[in-house]
């Protein structure tokens, strides 16, 4: 027998025990990656591996090394994906080389309201719409959002400018008008382990955006992003807005060092959402820029073309020509930085 037999005998069967080792894997209800290597290939397994016995997988001739993932999130961790995640939005590339902008008033207050700040935020610079149909607020008696009738309006704002909408979803039963009407589906910081909501936005393809909770730790959050990815949607958006501590001069604390944090731990793009981080407009403009320099890949900020008469949030809302000022100046760090916005 010639050396290359020898060697195409070795192959098949090395083949055939990883395969039988995979259906193993597989029978124990358990999700396999396969990392391709040069040398030899890792694999990955996501659910519950209490099951698995290291010694015995040791035991498999073809195995070099059983390692547990310290930490429990399997979809998300950059080990088992290093590349980049990019989600696509309408054809604008969250997470790629160009820093996206969103903006928008807190809520929908009516059609003309919301149509004539898309055109202004457009003008200005931003390439999405932000606005919010149902509002969760502090107080039962706050304005709540305009529902229904403020996804509409959304809608004719991206007909007229062809900004794509983000929107935040506080409950499943309007999960069907938000997959109809709406681009990039917001899940708010109050909600980020409602996680009847998570594995439901997760059955969709739609890409949604996941903010920090006030009071959420980092590994909290990306746990929170794999119920949505292990529900099938890779699509997920990271989404610091700011964590509550004793500081009371600012409305929360924008936490920066989760920007460099995630892009280690994790695939996914992060934006900063400085508004409510600050509750202030006249520091909406140096953390923004601070965000581009650490390396986020957007910015979600509060417009508002009257923001003493806003229904809510005007407090921390922009006007447009405040906005048109900020774009400029961030797209000077994003050169510095080596990307464009």
């Amino acid at each position: 027998m010639d050396v290359g037999s020898v060697y195409g005998s070795y192959y098949e069967t090395a083949k055939q025990e990883v395969n039988k080792l995979l259906k193993k894997f597989e029978n124990m209800d358990l999700q396999v990656t396969l990392i391709q290597g040069a040398n030899y290939n890792v694999f990955g397994l996501v659910g519950d591996t209490s099951k698995v016995d290291e010694k015995s997988v040791l035991a498999n001739p073809i195995v070099f090394n059983v390692q547990r993932v310290a930490e429990p999130y399997k979809l998300a961790n950059r080990m088992f994906h290093p590349e980049d995640t990019v989600v696509d939005v309408n054809g604008i590339k969250v997470g790629g080389n160009k820093i996206v902008m969103i903006a928008g008033p807190c809520s929908v207050e009516g059609e003309n309201q919301i149509c004539r700040i898309a055109q202004q935020v457009k003008d200005a610079g931003a390439c999405m719409l932000r606005g919010g149909a149902y509002k969760p607020r502090t107080s039962p008696y706050a304005f709540q959002g305009m529902g229904t009738k403020g996804i509409l309006a959304l809608d004719k704002a991206r007909k007229l400018t062809g900004l794509p909408i983000v929107s935040e979803l506080m409950a499943v039963e309007h999960l069907d008008e938000f997959v109809e009407h709406v681009d990039v589906i917001q899940i708010g910081a109050r909600n980020m382990q409602n996680f009847d909501l998570l594995k439901a936005v997760g059955r969709t393809k739609k890409p949604i955006l996941l903010k920090r909770g006030l009071a959420n730790t980092i590994q909290e959050w990306i746990m929170a992003a794999e119920y949505i990815m292990s529900e099938g949607n890779p699509n997920v958006i990271f989404c610091e807005r700011g964590i509550r501590t004793f500081e009371t001069y600012t409305r929360n604390t924008l936490d920066l060092s989760v920007v460099p944090i995630i892009k280690e731990r994790t695939h996914l793009p992060i934006i900063i959402d400085p508004s409510h981080a600050a509750g202030d407009w006249k520091l909406i403009e140096s953390l923004s820029l601070a965000a581009i320099a650490a390396g986020a890949d957007g910015l979600i900020i509060e417009v508002h073309d009257d923001p003493a008469n806003a229904w809510s949030d005007g407090s921390q809302s922009l006007k447009p020509e405040k906005y048109a000022a900020l774009v400029e100046k961030g797209k000077v760090i994003a050169k510095v930085i080596g990307r464009t916005l």
